[in-house]
C-alpha cells in the first residue's frame, strides 16, 4: 500500500502538480510523445499521461519551470495544452472539452468533405462520367484529379502532417506519422504519373511505372480515418457520461441567509459557516450539517441507495442531493471543491487517469510499435520493388501505403483508458469509489474478503434484542415485559451511554411514556440507581446487582443465555428484588447475510476480524455462514492478520469503516472502506463505498472482473487485428493467389489482380479498430453490478 501512496504523490519533496489537459493525443505512441516532450521541460520531476481521457499528471518543481515551458515543450511535439484542471473556467466549457463536441465538429467538416472528394475522385478514375461525356479523354483530365485530390490532402488532412512531422523533428513517430507517410505517399507517387505523363511519357513507359493514379487512394485514406476519428469522438464522449452526469449535478443557486434576510446567491458564492434554507423539491447547494426543521433527502447520486436518508438536526447533507417535503436550514462546512461531491469527481477522474500495470505493457509495446512498422513497410516496399511483378514501383508503392495505414497502433492505446473510463463511471453511479485504478486490475484476482464486524457487518450501534421478566413479575397491564422496559427506560432517562440510549429508544419506538425516576446516582461501569413511584430501583450489569445483595433467581439462566449468544445482558430491580433482564446487541445489518452468501457464491473465502469477545463473534459468524473468524484484535492485531492470510497465498479485500480498520486496509492488496466510517478509514483505501449496503462489495469485484475482461478482450483485438493484417498488406497473399492461378473477380476490389491490399480497405480496417475498441468496452454502461 506504500506503492500506492507513492503513486499519487509528489516524487520530490516540494514539488507541484498540475493536472493539464492535452489536446492531439490519437495512439499509444502520442501517450510516449507527450511524456517525453514533458520530460524535457525545465523543473519536471514525474509525468503520467492518460489517451483516453487526454489529461497528463506533472509533477514539477516552482521556480525551476513552469505552466509556460511545458506548453512550449508540448507544442514542439505537435500536441497542445487545452487547459489547467483547478483554474478558474466556465463549467459549461468543461462539459464541453467532455463530450468532445468541438472534436466532434472538426472531425465532421473533414471527413464529409475528403470521404465526398474521394468518392469523386474514386468515380473519376475508373468509371465514365455519364454527366461529362469525354472528360475522361481530356489531356488534362489527370491535372483535374489531382486539383480535386490537394485541398483533401494538405487541408482534410492537415491534423496528420501537424502531429506527425513534428514528431519525425524529434526523431520519433506516432500514428498520425505513419498516415500522413503513407497518404504522401500515394498523392505523391501520383502527381508524379500525373507530371510525367504530360510532359516525358517516354520516362514514364521506360521506367515501367503504371500509369493507373491513386488521388483517391489518398483522398480516401484521410477521409476514412477522419471517419473513424469522428466515431471515435463520439463514442468517448459517450465514456465520459457519468463524469459530466456528475458535473452537470452541481447546483448553482442557493438560499443564503444575510444579515437576517435570505437572499439567493450562486452556490460558489457560499461560505463555510453561512446558514442556508432549503424549501421541498429543491437541492441542496454545499455541504453541511442541519441546525433547524427536518426532511427526508434522496442520497442516491451520492451513495447508490435510492430509499431517501432522515435528517433532523445535527445531521449532515451533502451538496446536489435532492430534499424531499420537508423545510429546513442547514450550517455550510465544506464548500466549493471541498464538498462530497466534488471530491467524488476527482476521484472519478483521477481513477480513469490513472494506468493499471496491464495498460503500461501495452504502452511500452506502442512505444516500439510505430518505428517497427515503418521499417517493415520500408522492407516489404523495397522487396517488391526489385523482385515484384510489374510494373514494380506501382505494387512496391502499393505495399508501402497499406501497412503504414493499417498497422497504426490506436486501437492498442484506447484498449484499456477507455474500459477505465466507463468501468470507473459506472462503479460512480453504483456509488462505488475507484481511489485507486490498479485496485481495479488487482481486485479481480482476489479471492478472500475479510471484514471488519462493528460498523460494516453491523449497524455500529447496540439496539434492544431481548426483554426477559421475571417469573414472579406481576402483570401491571401492560405486559410484564412492557413494564420492565418502561422502568428501565425511566433509569437510563437522559443517559448518554450506548446502551442506556438503545433502551430509551427501544421504549420510544413501543410508544412507551416512562415514569418519572428521583434521586438518581449512576455508578459508572456498573449501573444506574434511582427511586421509581418512590420505590428503590437499580439497572446495570447483573453481577453488579450480585454485590448488592439482589439475587437473579431465575434470570440467571436467562443472562448465560444472553451472554453465550454474544450479547450483552442488563439486569433490573425494584424494592430489591429482580425485575427482569434485558438483552442488548449490535444488531446485523438486513443485507449482511444476503452479501455474505452472494461472496460465497463467487467463489470467496469470507473471515471476519473483530475487536470484540470470540464468543459475540463466533455467533455472528455462524447466523451469516462465514468462514472464519479472527477476534479480540488489536488494530495492529487486524493488519498482522491480513498479513497471515497473504502468506498462506491468498489475494485479500479488506472491507472496514473504522479508524481502527486503516492499518489493515493499507496491508490488504485492496482496502474498501464504507462511506460512513472515518475518514483514515476511507483515505487508507483503493476503493470506498458511498452507501451503507454491504452488497456493493460483490458488486465492486463484479465490476473489477468485468472491467479486466473488457481491457483483454480489447487487447486481443488490438493485437490480433495487427499481427492479422500486417503480412496481408504487405504482400503475403501475392504468392497464395499466383499459385491458384490469379485473383477471383469477386476479390479483386479487395486484392486487385496481383494480390496487393486495397490502401482503402486498410484504412477503413484501421479507422474501424478504435471504433471497436471504444464501443465494447461502452458496453460495461449496461454491466449488471
Amino acid at each position: 500500500m506504500e506503492n500506492r501512496a507513492m503513486e499519487s504523490a509528489p516524487a520530490v519533496a516540494g514539488a507541484a502538480q498540475l493536472n493539464l489537459a492535452i489536446g492531439g493525443m490519437t495512439c499509444a505512441a502520442c501517450v510516449s510523445h507527450v511524456e517525453q516532450a514533458l520530460r524535457t521541460a525545465p523543473g519536471v520531476v514525474e509525468v503520467r499521461v492518460n489517451l483516453a481521457t487526454e489529461r497528463a499528471a506533472v509533477s514539477y518543481i516552482p521556480g525551476q519551470g513552469g505552466l509556460e515551458d511545458l506548453r512550449q515543450a508540448v507544442a514542439d511535439y505537435g500536441y497542445r495544452i487545452d487547459g489547467v484542471a483547478g483554474e478558474e473556467q466556465d463549467a459549461a466549457a468543461e462539459l464541453d472539452r467532455l463530450s468532445r463536441t468541438a472534436e466532434i465538429r472538426y472531425y465532421r467538416r473533414r471527413y464529409i468533405f475528403a470521404v465526398t472528394a474521394g468518392l469523386l475522385l474514386f468515380l473519376g478514375s475508373f468509371h465514365p462520367l455519364p454527366w461529362i461525356p469525354g472528360l475522361q479523354s481530356w489531356d488534362s483530365y489527370p491535372w483535374l484529379l489531382w486539383a480535386l485530390a490537394t485541398p483533401v490532402q494538405f487541408w482534410a488532412g492537415w491534423p496528420f502532417y501537424r502531429s506527425g512531422l513534428a514528431a519525425l523533428r524529434h526523431g520519433a513517430a506516432n500514428m498520425h506519422t505513419l498516415i500522413a507517410l503513407g497518404s504522401s505517399v500515394a498523392y505523391g507517387y501520383s502527381a508524379a504519373v500525373t507530371i510525367l505523363g504530360t510532359f516525358a511519357p517516354s520516362i514514364l513507359a521506360a521506367g515501367g511505372i503504371g500509369g493507373g493514379l491513386y488521388f483517391d487512394t489518398a483522398a480516401l485514406i484521410i477521409g476514412l480515418i477522419l471517419l473513424g476519428r469522428y466515431l471515435e469522438a463520439r463514442a468517448r464522449g459517450q465514456a465520459s457520461a457519468a463524469i459530466r452526469r456528475l458535473m452537470g449535478l452541481q447546483p448553482a443557486l442557493a438560499r443564503v441567509m444575510r444579515d437576517g434576510q435570505e437572499v439567493e446567491l450562486p452556490a460558489a458564492a457560499v461560505v463555510v459557516g453561512d446558514v442556508l434554507r432549503v424549501r421541498p423539491g429543491e437541492q441542496i447547494p454545499v455541504d453541511g450539517e442541519i441546525i433547524e426543521g427536518w426532511s427526508a433527502v434522496d442520497e442516491a447520486m451520492l451513495t447508490g441507495e435510492s430509499m431517501p436518508v432522515d435528517k433532523r438536526p445535527g445531521l449532515p447533507v451533502y451538496a446536489a442531493t435532492l430534499n424531499g417535503t420537508g423545510f429546513f436550514q442547514f450550517r455550510a462546512t465544506r464548500v466549493g471543491a471541498d464538498t462530497a461531491l466534488a471530491q467524488i469527481i476527482r476521484l472519478v477522474e483521477e481513477a480513469q487517469g490513472a494506468k493499471v500495470p496491464i495498460q503500461r505493457l501495452a504502452d511500452r509495446v506502442a512505444a516500439v510499435f510505430v518505428p517497427a512498422v515503418g521499417a517493415v513497410a520500408l522492407a516489404a516496399a523495397l522487396f517488391w520493388l526489385f523482385l515484384g511483378p510489374d510494373p514494380a514501383l506501382t505494387y512496391a508503392v502499393l505495399t508501402l501505403v497499406a501497412v503504414l495505414i493499417i498497422a497504426c497502433p490506436c486501437a492498442l492505446g484506447l484498449a484499456t483508458p477507455t474500459a477505465l473510463i466507463v468501468g470507473a463511471g459506472r462503479g460512480a453511479e453504483r456509488g462505488i469509489l475507484l481511489r485507486s485504478a490498479p485496485a481495479l486490475e488487482i481486485a479481480h484476482r482476489v479471492d478472500t474478503i475479510a471484514l471488519d464486524k462493528t460498523g460494516t457487518l453491523t449497524a455500529g450501534h447496540p439496539v434492544v434484542t431481548d426483554i426477559i421478566p421475571a417469573a414472579e413479575l406481576s402483570d401491571d397491564g401492560d405486559g410484564a415485559a412492557t413494564a420492565v422496559l418502561r422502568q428501565a427506560a425511566a433509569l437510563e432517562q437522559g443517559s448518554e451511554h450506548p446502551l442506556g440510549k438503545a433502551i430509551v429508544a427501544a421504549a420510544a419506538t413501543k410508544g412507551l411514556s416512562p415514569a418519572t425516576a428521583a434521586d438518581f446516582q449512576a455508578w459508572p461501569g456498573r449501573g444506574v440507581a434511582a427511586r421509581l413511584d418512590d420505590k428503590p430501583a437499580r439497572l446495570g450489569r447483573p453481577a453488579w446487582l450480585l454485590e448488592q445483595g439482589i439475587a437473579l433467581g431465575d434470570l440467571t439462566a436467562a443472562v448465560d443465555r444472553l451472554t453465550a449468544a454474544g450479547k450483552t445482558a442488563v439486569a433490573l430491580a425494584v424494592d430489591g428484588q429482580a425485575a427482569g433482564v434485558i438483552g442488548l446487541a449490535d444488531a446485523l445489518k438486513p443485507e449482511a447475510a444476503a452479501a455474505v452468501a452472494q461472496l460465497r457464491g463467487m467463489g470467496l473465502t469470507v473471515t471476519m476480524l473483530t475487536g470484540d469477545n470470540r464468543r459475540a463473534a463466533q455467533f455472528i459468524a455462524e447466523q451469516l455462514g462465514i468462514d472464519r473468524v479472527d477476534a479480540e484484535l488489536l488494530p495492529g492485531d487486524k493488519a498482522a492478520a491480513i498479513g497471515r492470510l497473504q502468506s498462506e497465498g491468498r489475494t485479500v479485500a479488506m472491507v472496514g469503516d473504522g479508524i481502527n480498520d486503516a492499518p489493515a486496509l493499507a496491508a490488504a492488496e485492496v482496502g474498501m472502506a464504507m462511506g460512513g466510517g472515518a475518514d483514515a478509514a476511507m483515505a487508507a483505501a483503493d476503493i470506498t463505498l458511498m452507501g451503507s449496503d454491504l452488497r456493493g462489495i460483490g458488486a465492486a469485484l463484479l465490476l473489477s472482473r468485468r472491467t479486466l475482461r473488457t481491457i483483454k478482450q480489447n487487447l486481443f483485438w488490438a493485437f490480433f487485428y495487427n499481427t492479422l493484417l500486417i503480412p496481408v498488406a504487405a504482400g503475403a497473399l501475392y504468392p497464395v493467389f499466383a499459385a491458384a492461378g490469379g485473383v477471383p473477380a469477386e476479390l479483386e476490389f479487395f486484392f486487385g489482380d496481383q494480390g496487393f491490399l486495397n490502401p482503402v480497405l486498410a484504412a477503413l480496417a484501421m479507422a474501424f479498430s478504435s471504433v471497436t475498441v471504444v464501443s465494447n468496452s461502452l458496453r460495461l454502461k449496461r454491466a449488471a453490478v
